[in-house]
């Protein structure tokens, strides 16, 4: 087995429950020759701004988007990539699309570099790190941290049988002002809803999960549910906040570290307060209202 030595450790997530392509890539990047991009890719690829959030508060929202955009969105943060995926309906280029995928693969770790796989050990995105073609077995980190194997056959065919994979290549030479630009252009087009999703995205976000605090109706509220939403864009507020920091974007940084705290503060209030009481409920409601606004400031700047 040709292995890499890789950990999540070093790769902030402040509720554990981080979206998981976003902090797959952070990890991959930062486990490359370039790593010193790791943070920066987070937002410049959009990621560090984007949300999801379904009627039901399925977790699968936060996986139902338009998966071809990733090789275009890690691009444009200057990193070039290799993508390669198999939906639904592509049975007949099943095989094809999967041997490509593990050359793909093999490359990248030859690179030194972890690939970025979906459904490798639970339904989320994670890392590739090793291979052994004698065996026919890659070895694998999913996102809950414990290493282990997969046969080559079961990439692409596990619990949500399809195939997304995306290796990295090198670091561009593209400005840092053109990555700024060019990722303010990204984030304002999803908070302004122009991204492909059948769910509510960007700041339409905001209203789908108030609605189930003020509501009535506590069993969503108070529901591991709304944990997980809270706690999947609560840490991506921070890569927002610290990359407009690093550029100098001193009014969006200032929104962002107020957006980044608060939802923060709602993921905690989640797991520390009976949110079935109605005073909790609004508390943690005020405070996605005012990131909210907040969001709202921030793409009037952008």
């Amino acid at each position: 087995m040709k292995k890499l030595s890789v950990t999540w450790d070093g790769v902030f997530d402040s509720t554990g429950y981080m979206f998981s392509f976003a902090k797959s890539l952070c990890c991959a990047v930062k486990n490359s020759p370039f790593s010193e991009a790791a943070e920066d890719i987070v937002a410049s690829s959009g990621f560090a701004f984007r949300m999801w959030v379904s009627p039901d508060l399925c977790p699968s929202a936060t996986s139902i988007w338009q998966f071809d955009g990733q090789k275009s969105w890690v691009e444009s943060g200057g990193i070039s990539c290799e993508y390669i995926e198999r939906m639904w309906g592509q049975e007949d280029v099943e095989k094809e699309r999967r041997l490509a995928a593990v050359e793909a693969i093999r490359q990248s770790i030859d690179r030194g570099i972890p690939a970025i796989s979906w459904d490798i050990g639970v339904c989320e995105w994670g890392l590739i790190i090793g291979y052994d073609d004698a065996a026919e077995r890659f070895a694998v980190l999913p996102i809950t941290g414990q290493e282990e194997e997969m046969d080559y056959t079961l990439l692409g065919k596990r619990e949500l049988p399809i195939l997304n994979v995306l290796t990295l290549t090198e670091k561009t030479h593209k400005a840092a002002e053109e990555v700024v630009s060019d990722a303010l252009r990204i984030v304002k087009g999803h908070l302004q809803g122009e991204e492909w999703c059948e769910n509510a995205s960007g700041l339409a976000a905001y209203p789908a999960l108030i609605k189930h605090l003020e509501g009535e109706d506590t069993e969503l509220a108070c529901s591991w549910n709304m944990e997980y939403f809270l706690g999947t864009y609560a840490p991506l507020k921070w890569y927002a906040w610290q990359f407009c920091m690093r550029h100098g974007l001193d009014e969006l940084a200032a929104l962002y570290q107020t957006v980044f705290e608060n939802w923060q503060k709602a993921f905690e209030a989640k797991r520390m307060r009976d949110l079935a009481t109605y005073e909790n409920r609004q508390a943690v409601a005020a405070l996605l209202k005012q990131a909210w606004e907040c969001e709202k400031q921030a793409v009037e700047k952008m």
